[in-house]
């Protein structure tokens, strides 16, 4: 249903769900939706593990305590088997991507009608509540990680070990820098690009296919049933979707940050 209470096309309904809340225009467009979930999220995830971390008991722990302490210990062994160097910051770093981006890409199992519906009767003409099918979102985060990733090169190689790096390699001859520095520059810029892409991709499609099957209740009873169904099998799997997207995103940027910290 629209915010003005007529029926939608089907076109129209997959386009309202795929629509943000703006404000602005052009390059200064703000998609407060996406904004404020995944803002609200990350405050969210700081609180949570702030207050279990503070009633923490060395005896026996709450179901709670014992579910956090599972992913940090899971967070820690990843990071302690992957990076190879010696940086306070990844381990934090690695936690705060891993539950943030997983508790984005949660959102996608909420039923895509039941917070824009409620937002509508709010007067707000569209929310989209999964901050991951945003692509504005997921290239901040893979931007963020891109930063850190020049700041330790430069930190742990120096200036000159990070142009060396981009121009005597694969290939240490002078003659071959101009071939060094497009392959290598090529390969820096695509680690950004491929975090967010990825990520963004994945939770969009999911995303989609939710919406799409959410279209076929409005049909007759036998589809509806069929759609009952499709949703359940669909929910279970993306479920696995989810938490893969988070890791993976986690994953790649201990790896890259690592090789940021490999002083050859």
């Amino acid at each position: 249903m629209a915010a003005s209470g007529e029926a939608l096309t089907p076109q129209g309904y997959i386009q309202h769900h795929l629509t943000n809340l703006t404000v602005g225009e052009g390059f200064w467009t703000w998609h407060v939706d996406s904004l404020l979930f995944s803002v609200g999220l990350g405050v969210l995830f700081l609180w949570l593990f702030r207050s279990v971390g503070k009633k923490a008991t060395s005896g026996v722990p709450g179901k709670l305590q014992c579910f956090i302490e599972m992913i940090v210990e899971f967070v820690d062994n990843s990071v302690k088997d992957t990076f190879h160097g010696r940086n306070a910051l990844i381990a934090p770093l690695a936690l705060t991507i891993f539950m943030w981006v997983f508790m984005m890409n949660l959102m996608d199992m909420v039923p895509v009608d039941w917070v824009p519906h409620a937002a509508s009767l709010a007067g707000v003409p569209y929310l989209k509540i999964v901050p991951t099918t945003d692509l504005n979102i997921t290239f901040s985060l893979a931007l963020g990680v891109f930063v850190l990733i020049i700041y330790y090169s430069i930190k742990v190689k120096g200036v000159s070990g990070f142009a060396k790096e981009l121009t005597l390699q694969p290939f240490n001859h002078w003659a071959m820098i101009p071939v060094n520095f497009l392959l290598e520059i090529v390969t820096l810029i695509a680690k950004p690009i491929s975090l967010g892409l990825r990520l963004f991709g994945n939770l969009y499609a999911g995303e989609l296919i939710f919406i799409l099957i959410a279209l076929m209740y409005g049909a007759n009873l036998a589809i509806a049933a069929l759609g009952v169904t499709l949703q359940l099998g669909w929910l279970i799997f993306h479920i696995l979707v989810i938490t893969l997207q988070a890791f993976i995103f986690m994953m790649l940027t201990i790896v890259y940050l690592s090789m940021a910290h490999e002083d050859h």
